[in-house]
Parts: C-alpha cells; structure tokens; sequence
C-alpha cells in the first residue's frame, strides 16, 4: 500500500500515471464499498496501490477522481478514473476475471449471484443511512422512524441471507467464492462493527461463513485497521 498519490492530477480532474504504476484504489476499508473492491484485487491478485481518503475527510481529494466525492474510485494504469465499486469490479471481472470471475458472465448463475449481491448491497446502503441520520444530525433533527425502517429493511436483508447460507457448506452459492460471499461479508462486518448488531444471534449462519471468509488470504490482507 501506498500513501502518496502517484502522477499529476490535471485540470479535467483526471490523472495521469507513470508508465508501469500499478492501478491506485482510493478509499479507506472502513467502507463495505471500497473492501469489496480491495478483495477482488486481492483474489485476482493485481498489483495495486491504496489511497486512504475518506468521504468526509479529504472530500477535496476524493474528487479529484469522482465527482461526487464518493469512495471508492480506482486510476487505471492508463490515467482512467473508474468510479462506484460496482462498476470497477465489472471492470476487474472483464479483464482478470475471464472465466474464474467472481461474478459468472452470464445466465442463471449471473443471475443468483447478483440477486445476492443487491441484497448485501442494498442492506449496506441502508444500514449506512441508519448510521447517518444518528451520526450526521443534531439529536433534535434525528427522525427516529426512517433510522428505525432502514434498520429493519437492511435486518431483513441480512435475514434472508442468512437463511442462504444456513443450506450451504461453504459458501452461499455454486460451491465457491463469488461476489455473492464478498459483499455478504462487508455487509455482515458493517452490521456487526459499524452498527453493534449482534449478527452472533441473529443471523449465526451468515456469521458462521464470514468466520471462515475472515482467514482466506484476500479477506485477511483487507481487514481495516479500525
């Protein structure tokens, strides 16, 4: 990992790196976003450099490479900026993936897979706007009932998944690591660590696969400082 941006940001807000960089994902692992992206390096094992900007802390600089100033963004090693970690791991499965591609490239299997992914995915969305709305308004502006549905909505989620996993041995879908597993995991870790839910009694099945996820290598070279 590295701390120092490498090459010139130019005034279209792109950067350019030097020849032979390796590709430099901005973002911090705090974020179930930017870790999912971070595991699909690690599994594809790409060579890759890490910013660690934040949404709210370094705003300025995150938009140097989006915009919006949302992690995670990724520089390929031609200076294109990729944005939103759905489309960087279309990119990562394109091009390294090929036919071990954590997402398949078609049909049902592709189909299952991403069903499972929208489900940890949306429930990270959720659980995120939960933690907002208490962490990003004062107390008295703090609307209880939207907290209270987004928890519900993103439980339910990790609920069902739970319910996945509860039939399977290792892992939620086709016998071997997909993405279905990668955002599970972050989605599960965010509810555990970000939230304090007690996923143990919850959701023990769900917890169970993020156990052995948690000493895969890719899992293990990820897993954020705080």
């Amino acid at each position: 990992m590295c701390d120092e941006v490498r090459g010139s940001v130019y005034n279209d807000g792109t950067l350019r790196t030097t020849d032979g960089d390796p590709m430099l994902l901005i973002g911090v692992n705090r974020s179930p976003y930017t870790r999912r992206v971070a595991i699909v390096l690690e599994v594809y094992g790409i060579p890759y450099e890490q910013r660690a900007f934040t949404g709210f802390d370094h705003r300025a600089d995150v938009r140097a490479f989006n915009p919006l100033g949302r992690i995670p963004a990724m520089v390929l090693e031609n200076g294109e900026a990729l944005i939103d970690s759905g489309a960087i791991i279309d990119h990562l499965d394109e091009v390294y993936g090929r036919e071990r591609a954590l997402t398949p490239a078609s049909g049902a299997d592709r189909r299952a897979v991403l069903r499972i992914v929208a489900m940890a995915m949306g429930a990270c969305d959720k659980f995120l706007q939960a933690a907002y709305e208490r962490n990003h308004r004062p107390p008295e502006k703090i609307h209880q009932p939207w907290r209270d549905d987004c928890l519900a909505q993103a439980t339910t989620a990790l609920a069902a998944l739970d319910v996945i996993a509860r039939s399977q041995k290792n892992y939620l879908i086709l016998g071997r690591l997909t993405q279905a597993d990668v955002c599970a995991f972050v989605a599960e870790r965010l509810a555990r660590v970000g939230l304090g839910i007690d996923t143990d009694l919850q959701m023990p099945s769900l917890r169970a696969l993020t156990r052995r996820l948690a000493v895969e290598p890719a899992f293990r070279a990820t897993e954020p400082d705080r």
